[in-house]
């Protein structure tokens, strides 16, 4: 499943930037991999003021780093697109311009990630995979508004 971190320096996002560009991040990544949904997580971190660097010296722009690890096996043309709809959703959402907008995607096999307590499925078993989700986690993640 995939997991992104957005990183932000010298830029806060409010509640609600961050449900946007979790969503579009989700959009994208369910468009382009054929994905459900439900598989895809997004945390946000913000770096300290004075705790950014670029090339030895401190930064003072705002940046927006997006970093996915996602199961490998998808072409490098699908990562292409995935990662310029996330640039661009991301850039329109935080105000910022492409160039401060850094997007990183990094394969991890299958049989490398447990989540939900099992080793994950290659890509395109994801429907048997889910139907040992236990009752009781599907009910939560329904709870939370997560349609599985």
């Amino acid at each position: 499943m995939p997991t992104y971190t957005v990183t932000t320096a010298n830029i806060a996002l409010s509640p609600e930037e961050k449900s946007r560009i979790a969503s579009a991040i989700t959009a994208a990544h369910n468009t382009h991999t054929g994905a459900p949904s439900y598989f895809a997580q997004v945390i946000f971190a913000a770096i300290a003021a004075g705790d950014h660097f670029i090339g030895g010296q401190r930064n003072t722009t705002p940046q927006v780093y997006i970093h996915g690890l996602i199961r490998a096996g998808r072409t490098d043309e699908t990562k292409r697109t995935l990662m310029a709809q996330i640039l661009r959703k991301a850039r329109q959402i935080a105000g910022v311009g492409a160039e401060d907008v850094w997007v990183y995607i990094q394969d991890i096999a299958a049989g490398q990630m447990i989540e939900f307590g099992r080793f994950l499925p290659l890509p395109g078993a994801e429907a048997e995979w889910r139907k040992a989700i236990t009752a009781q986690k599907l009910a939560d993640l329904t709870r939370a508004g997560v349609a599985v």
